[in-house]
């Protein structure tokens, strides 16, 4: 551990700027087959990368950086070869090319506000020259407009039935929209040190290549699907368990959990804190520090860590979440350990800050709600025990859809978790505010009767959503695309479409086709078939 420098990712802007004035830009991603070395003692990897070349491609892609209202058009290409590096599972919903021409991608900016045709629905799938294309392939070039306020995004995968094991291969990068007019007078840490982390987990033969288990668990159902992969070695930037030398001052670190399926406990070993100043693709509304925090699959963190407070001249950042969270198998040596940062001999003048107040958005308006919905997630095993399927309102991503909202209203969604396992729920387009997460009481009579009827009102959802509330965390109390739904609960969010910074409608027409979905961001989850349609209509 700790031997290999954490790398910066490639940077690539996505504007242009003539006579000091910022325009459109318009890049050109690909998406290679090629290897890439993730630790200094491992062959190098068969890998699916990002780039603008084969040459330059990398795991994670590069980091496109935006200005909030200046066009970003991308054209994603798909280089890929035939045959892909890792087992996937025909038996469950997938995109399938019918010319064999390549394997079959799509890319979703997660946590953009942006038409249908550029969202990256499932079924606008391509292969290589665009020779095959799902039923709902749009164009090829997305245009990310950029409009919505300064924070974090990523891109990634979001083929039908492949998300899981394209993101395995390799396929994810950082995306932030910047304001430098809002952002600058704030004064938080900039340049060298404003890092993002894109941390992950991956399991390795002794060739060097990616191990992903290829037998299922219901091996006569789904020769393949597992519900959930986890690997042994973290990996932040590409690099197992790195190391940064870092300076004892304040450091911005923007955290991507982009694993499939793990979620992480973070903390650092010798006591340092985190100052969190964002969460998701949002900035909250003044800084909250912790010791640890928990995230999961799919989410983001922006903190401040202000290593001039450390006693010691290093410092490991660890984790201490179960796998699969929250009751599975705690945490061992390798799996405990993210990367280490090893401070400078003597503290410098830092003229960074964190200011006591960061970006106000207007507050949420509950009675502004123009409807509540009950969102119910449901397991469903084999014989054997094993699960086989996941559901959201026990309805399959290919029914029509029930999720039907009015473009620039609220709505209260009630998020009902009859399973076992923490969900972390991702709605595209929207954003919401976590109101409330309650613990259920009698469970398993309620679980019997929406097994029966499916219906949380019939099923009198207020008899039984009225244990113990669970506090939310203070720097998860702000705007976020992504929320975990713990087990036993009823999770309530005010889910808001319009823009949060000024609450005027979008800019761009969000009714036309494919549409966009919600879904758990657990990609094993979502893969099989975890996913409802979302529509919006005027």
């Amino acid at each position: 551990m700790f031997v290999d420098e954490l790398p910066n990712m490639p940077l690539l802007k996505g504007f242009d700027v003539v006579n000091g004035v910022p325009k459109p830009k318009s890049l050109e991603i690909g998406m290679y087959m090629k290897k890439w070395r993730f630790h200094r003692d491992l062959p190098p990897t068969p890998v699916f990368a990002y780039g603008t070349h084969k040459r330059t491609a990398t795991v994670p892609g590069p980091t496109i950086e935006a200005l909030q209202g200046i066009d970003t058009f991308v054209t994603w290409s798909n280089y890929l070869p035939s045959k892909h590096i890792l087992p996937w599972d025909p038996t469950i919903p997938t995109a399938l090319a019918v010319t064999n021409n390549g394997v079959p991608t799509v890319v979703h900016l997660h946590g953009g506000i942006h038409e249908p045709e550029s969202d990256g629905s499932a079924n606008a799938w391509f292969t290589a020259d665009f020779k095959d294309r799902g039923p709902a392939w749009p164009n090829r070039t997305y245009r990310y407009r950029n409009q919505q306020h300064p924070g974090n995004l990523w891109y990634h995968d979001h083929a039908m039935g492949l998300t899981r094991v394209n993101l395995l291969a390799g396929l994810i990068g950082a995306y932030i929209v910047r304001h430098p007019e809002v952002e600058g007078p704030l004064r938080l840490p900039s340049g060298e040190f404003d890092r993002t982390l894109v941390v992950f987990d991956r399991s390795f033969r002794t060739d060097g290549s990616i191990y992903m288990n290829p037998t299922g668990n219901n091996p006569s159902i789904h020769p393949q699907w597992q519900p959930e992969y986890f690997g042994d070695a973290i990996i932040v930037n590409g690099k197992a368990w790195p190391q940064l030398k870092v300076r004892r001052r304040k450091y911005r670190f923007r955290i991507i959990n982009a694993s499939n399926a793990r979620f992480f406990k973070f903390f650092f070993t010798n006591g340092l804190r985190f100052i969190h100043v964002g969460s998701d693709s949002a900035y909250l509304g003044k800084p909250v520090e912790t010791q640890d925090f928990l995230m999961g699959p799919s989410e983001i963190t922006d903190v401040v860590v202000d290593f001039s407070k450390s006693k010691n001249a290093n410092a490991i950042l660890a984790n201490g979440a179960p796998y699969p969270y929250p009751s599975g198998d705690p945490v061992n040596n390798e799996n405990s350990k993210v990367m280490q940062f090893l401070l400078a001999d003597h503290s410098e003048v830092d003229s960074s800050r964190v200011p006591s107040r960061l970006i106000q958005y207007p507050v949420p308006d509950i009675s502004s709600s123009s409807r509540t919905r009950y969102i119910a997630m449901y397991e469903y095993t084999s014989d054997i025990d094993e699960p086989t399927h996941l559901y959201l309102n026990g309805k399959s991503y290919e029914e029509p859809a029930t999720e039907i909202a009015k473009a620039g209203t609220s709505e209260v969604w009630n998020v009902i978790n009859l399973t076992e396992d923490n969900h972390p729920l991702h709605i595209h387009l929207g954003l919401f505010v976590v109101l409330e997460q309650k613990e259920m009481v009698n469970v398993e009579e309620f679980t019997d009767c929406m097994n029966k009827l499916n219906d949380a009102v019939k099923c009198q959802i207020s008899k039984y959503a009225r244990g113990k509330t669970v506090e939310v965390p203070a720097h998860e109390k702000g705007w976020k695309n992504v929320f975990k739904m713990r087990n036993g609960t009823v999770t309530k969010i005010f889910l808001r479409f319009a823009y949060i910074h000024s609450n005027a409608s979008y800019e761009f027409d969000p009714t036309g086709e494919p549409g966009y979905v919600y879904h758990c961001h657990i990609l094993d989850h979502e893969d099989n078939v975890m996913m409802r349609p979302l529509k919006l209509v005027h």
